[in-house]
């Protein structure tokens, strides 16, 4: 591809002048990467990427993922200067209050931003999630509508993650040749040069991966275009091209030194880089005439491929109306009322087994999948187990996308990340199913979810010390509760068939935040609930399940615990003690309703006990400082169930006589 050296030359010194200026008003920041990778990013942005910022989420807009999202003002700049919804002030008001331009990228804060990146690793991840999303609209709508493709920088901090590593071998593995990541191979960490901790070679792990992989100097433009023609035109593969590069670019004292990755130039330093690179000492902020015109005029281009695609869209949807149809439902992830209606069926009408609400899980999404076209996921590699298997649809594998089950391997962090990718699209609902105790290695991306207002749905198994023999190791136990302490992380536990198909929907609706759903390995009973109860009360996250009339004794109860609870009431009745029981799946869900319901499932005056097999610490939220909180507060053992519940005291014998015991 033909370049404007000069017009490309002054715009990569404007975007870096705009971040070393931006760096020091804050006088916080990390001025060094956007210096360092301007003349590569540059490149990417003026004569590959394709963007529109007058609409900048159309769906074949090609990505851009600032993995290293601590270089935050270079992204800021070039969506400044390419026209998006960004003016300068922002610019100027880098970390402060009530910005676009915080810290790091967030997303959906700032137009344009694809990702909420930082955290080292996940960019890499989500990028990967991104790029798969690509290639399944593409086998199920339309190769030229949708090839879009996915342009991304990560750093070695990113690579020395290992979420980086995990998402990296998957998409090898699925040849996914619309993701293009440039390495910002500078040698410099916080903690000084990389060689104290990181001397593998990274184009070397890239090809074992499966990646296209070339290194070229990340300060020549020509070679920098050369490597992304050559990487574009190769199919089958990922790619990787590693721009050796020079962090801090241009300042005379702390450039190639961990001095200027995370501190500001400082206003010496700041002059001096300056005039070594014969930028004007004043205005800050200073964009060139010559710069606005060039990047209008680029702007114009990539305006005019918006348009051609927008024409081949509206006759695409006038020639396949069907495929439109389904296209408009994936993309608005509308939930149809016969779903609603179906799942209160199943789970109202007819004998309801003893069963494992794994199994009903396993039920309620393909029911699901029936009616919701971006409904995909899986598992890292439990799905024998978790029950999480689309049974009339096909894996996605390298060079079949049209599949709706993702094989993650055992991958755990890099599957949440590429979860979150495909929810950034805002076309998929996608889920994500291991056991429970393993959600400490998806902790980084169940949260970055929550901030990004992403709806991925997590799914975990095996919720319980009932998980049995497998012993402590595998065994939650603090679990529920840390998920619970996620700000706009929705926790289901489900005690039954009707409880999990209502968890589920509620976790549908909430279009804007993520969920976790909890499910059993042991048999549960169906609930049998009072004749005024209506499915929509489990969507209120807590409802009086049994007891109705009674409310000087409350015991509240989740999942497993709900049936136990029930059982324990009856051995308190023949010593006189009446209780209601309230199930309650999701506190999240309760504790948005008014308070008026609240108080009349749960009565302020009433004596209280809560019963859930995982740690009690928090449940005073939910029940009071005052009441009994039976749990579980050590790990758990190896042996049978049955057996791990007589020696926890999780029978009905055991429970109505610690209650039965207990003074408030």
């Amino acid at each position: 591809m033909s370049l404007d050296l000069n017009n490309l030359s002054l715009l990569a010194n404007t975007v870096r002048f705009l971040a070393i200026d931006g760096v020091q008003k804050a006088n916080s920041g990390h001025p060094g990467m956007p210096m360092g990778a301007a003349d590569y990013a540059t490149v990417v942005w003026a004569n590959y990427l394709r963007f529109n910022p007058k609409d900048p989420n159309w769906p074949n807009r090609d990505r851009f993922v600032l993995s290293a999202g601590h270089g935050s003002m270079l992204l800021y700049s070039l969506l400044h200067v390419f026209g998006y919804d960004l003016p300068l002030s922002e610019l100027k008001s880098f970390r402060q209050w009530g910005s676009k331009t915080p810290g790091h990228p967030e997303f959906p804060l700032t137009p344009g931003v694809e990702v909420t990146s930082g955290p080292l690793g996940a960019g890499v991840s989500n990028g990967v999630g991104l790029a798969l999303s690509g290639k399944m609209l593409q086998a199920r709508y339309s190769e030229e509508l949708f090839n879009y493709r996915v342009f991304g920088i990560v750093s070695d901090g990113d690579l020395m993650e290992g979420v980086a590593s995990e998402a990296a071998s998957l998409a090898g593995h699925l040849g996914l040749d619309n993701l293009i990541y440039l390495y910002d191979d500078n040698e410099i960490s916080i903690g000084g040069n990389t060689n104290i901790t990181f001397t593998e070679s990274v184009p070397e792990r890239f090809k074992a991966y499966g990646w296209h992989v070339e290194t070229v100097n990340g300060h020549d433009m020509t070679a920098i275009s050369g490597a992304i023609d050559r990487a574009l035109a190769i199919k089958g593969k990922p790619k990787l091209i590693s721009c050796t590069s020079i962090i801090g670019y241009g300042s005379p004292k702390k450039a190639g030194t961990s001095h200027v990755h995370g501190e500001p130039l400082g206003v010496d330093e700041t002059k001096a880089t300056k005039a070594a690179l014969k930028w004007p000492e004043q205005p800050d902020f200073y964009i060139p005439e010559q710069v606005g015109k060039f990047c209008c005029d680029l702007a114009g281009k990539k305006f005019g491929e918006y348009e051609g695609w927008k024409t081949k869209f509206e006759k695409w949807a006038k020639e396949q109306p069907e495929l439109f149809n389904t296209f408009k439902k994936q993309a608005d992830r509308e939930i149809p009322v016969s779903l609603k209606d179906e799942l209160i069926k199943t789970y109202t009408t007819g004998e309801q087994k003893k069963l494992a609400t794994r199994e009903l899980s396993g039920q309620v999404l393909n029911i699901m999948a029936k009616h919701l076209p971006g409904l995909v996921g899986g598992s890292a590699d439990l799905e024998p187990s978790t029950k999480t298997l689309i049974k009339d649809s096909t894996d996605v594998q390298p060079n079949n996308f049209k599949g709706r089950n993702l094989r993650f391997g055992v991958r755990e962090h890099g599957m949440g990340g590429i979860a979150n990718g495909l929810a950034y699209c805002r076309c998929w609902i996608p889920y994500t199913a291991t056991f429970l105790v393993f959600s400490d290695y998806m902790r980084p991306t169940l949260r970055l979810a929550a901030i990004s207002h992403l709806q991925t749905l997590f799914i975990f198994t095996h919720e319980s010390f009932y998980l049995g023999e497998d012993g402590p190791t595998h065994q939650p136990i603090e679990h529920a509760m840390s998920l619970r302490l996620i700000p706009n992380l929705y926790v289901f536990r489900p005690a039954d068939g009707l409880e999990t198909a209502m968890s589920y929907y509620a976790a549908l609706e909430k279009k804007n935040s993520p969920s976790t759903l909890f499910f059993t390995r042991q048999g549960l009973p169906a609930l049998a609930r009072p004749t005024n109860f209506k499915p929509d009360d489990i969507m209120k996250g807590g409802y009086i399940v049994a007891g109705g009339d009674v409310s000087d004794l409350v015991i509240v109860a989740t999942g497993s615990e709900v049936s136990l609870a029930i059982d324990s009431a009856a051995q308190l009745a023949t010593q006189g003690i009446k209780a209601r029981i309230v199930s309650m799946p999701c506190w999240e869900l309760f504790l948005e309703q008014p308070q008026s319901y609240r108080d009349s499932v749960i009565p302020s005056k009433a004596r209280k006990v809560s019963i859930e097999a995982g740690t009690t610490i928090g449940w005073e939220t939910i029940v009071g400082s005052d009441s009994l909180r039976i749990g579980i507060d050590h790990y758990g053992a190896s042996a049978p169930a049955e057996v791990l519940a007589q020696h926890f005291g999780f029978t009905k014998e055991a429970v109505a006589k610690r209650i039965s015991e207990w003074k408030r």
